[in-house]
């Protein structure tokens, strides 16, 4: 797998728990994707049409700032990309991520929490984000899965 990097959007606690435990599980270094203001209860409102997270979905263009960088992006092979799904896609924060580096000839492999709607298209609208990456299909890793599942998991996904 050579050196892999799990990479991080989480707007409630449930995808930094899973991230942690992917990347113990695959010995990989980890990265917060943290947004630049944090997002309040009411900006994650999805039934407000007027809340941020609304806004920005409702916005292809937009692109919430990060805090922080990934120190050397250049010596990973392997980018897991986790977040929780906002309207069947990644939060556009995670385009921020994606188009701040040059992912050429990495794998990318999202992956996602969600309290009921699937991965949807994420990895294709990923894929245009990085078109000199793979962007694998990746998947689900709602609960709390045991290491042995999310290493057997990110191996499958990368096959």
């Amino acid at each position: 797998m050579g050196k892999t990097l799990v990479a991080y959007f989480s707007a409630s606690g449930t995808t930094a728990r899973v991230a942690k435990d992917l990347a113990s599980a695959v010995g990989a270094d980890l990265f917060e994707i943290a947004p630049q203001t944090p997002y309040t209860r009411a900006d994650l409102n999805w039934r407000d049409k007027s809340s941020r997270s609304s806004v920005e979905m409702n916005d292809e263009a937009s692109r919430p700032a990060i805090s922080g960088t990934v120190a050397d992006m250049a010596a990973y092979d392997t980018v897991f990309v986790g977040f929780p799904v906002w309207w069947y896609v990644e939060p556009r924060i995670i385009d921020t991520f994606l188009e701040a580096y040059d992912f050429s000839g990495k794998t990318i492999v999202p992956f996602a929490t969600s309290g009921g709607s699937g991965v949807g298209g994420a990895a294709q609208h990923m894929q245009a984000l990085v078109p000199g990456a793979k962007v694998v299909a990746g998947g689900l890793l709602n609960g709390r899965p045991s290491a042995v599942k999310l290493a057997s998991w990110a191996e499958g996904a990368l096959r």
